[in-house]
């Protein structure tokens, strides 16, 4: 089962996570698209006069299908973006660096009761490959303020995520999961600032993405209150397999207004 979601904000309820779907794991990390959507891509390549098997502009891989190359437009060169908290960078996940601190993350009490992946550094490390290691509809990164990591993030096509069975989606919107990392970090508002940081950064790096979408648990108000100070507006409730969740959504259109 992966996590749930809890509050960055609220002093009364100290946990750590505003995270992915409801739905089972299995469910909601699967990141192979289906074949019939593979077979759209490819005949829009050769459509659009793209030679099967050329490499990508950006990172000089086989975009197989996608003639973009990147699902996600290299979230890795989207640089720093200032907050209210300070300078904030995400950083693309590299296991080999950065597993030991996830996993001591993912073992708090107050996050191993959301995300559900307490225990030794392969639990953790299978979680991360699953995305690092699939066609990069989702891109897990560290949240690096200072110069500092003191988050954990997963950004992800959410009009390619299961959670868009459940929700009339856009074409490429893009969902939002987020831990913070330490305790003295949790309760005072910094979930706040990074998350209207970070939804602002996907619009500036996104431009045919119109929506951030993310999904509390509807019971956690505290989570729901976070999104809401980041600018989202509640949108409706939905009926996931293990919750029933808010769908918040930040809109280009709205950003200068919430």
């Amino acid at each position: 089962m992966p996590p749930t979601d809890a509050s960055t904000d609220a002093d009364s309820t100290p946990a750590a996570t505003i995270s992915p779907t409801g739905t089972d794991s299995e469910d909601t990390l699967d990141l192979r698209l289906p074949d019939e959507l593979l077979a759209l891509f490819a005949e829009d390549a050769v459509t659009s006069g793209a030679q099967p098997g050329a490499k990508s502009g950006h990172s000089g891989a086989d975009p197989g299908p996608f003639p973009d190359g990147d699902l996600l437009d290299d979230v890795a060169d989207w640089g720093p973006v200032p907050s209210a908290a300070g300078v904030f960078q995400l950083v693309p996940v590299r296991i080999d660096r950065d597993l030991p601190l996830l996993t001591r993350w993912m073992n708090d009490p107050a996050v191993a009761e959301f995300w559900e992946l307490a225990g030794a550094g392969s639990v953790t490390e299978a979680h991360l490959r699953t995305q690092l290691d699939g066609d990069g509809r989702s891109v897990p990164c560290l949240g690096v303020l200072e110069g500092t990591p003191m988050s954990y993030w997963e950004i992800y096509r959410a009009d390619l995520d299961p959670l868009a069975r459940h929700y009339p989606a856009r074409p490429h919107d893009t969902g939002i999961h987020l831990l913070i990392g330490g305790v003295a970090d949790r309760g005072r508002g910094l979930g706040s600032s990074l998350l209207r940081a970070v939804a602002d950064h996907v619009l500036d790096h996104r431009p045919p993405c119109a929506r951030v979408i993310a999904e509390p648990d509807l019971r956690n108000t505290p989570s729901v209150s976070a999104f809401l100070s980041a600018g989202f507006r509640f949108s409706a409730e939905l009926d996931l397999p293990d919750k029933r969740a808010a769908l918040m959504v930040r809109d280009r259109a709205l950003r200068n207004l919430l």
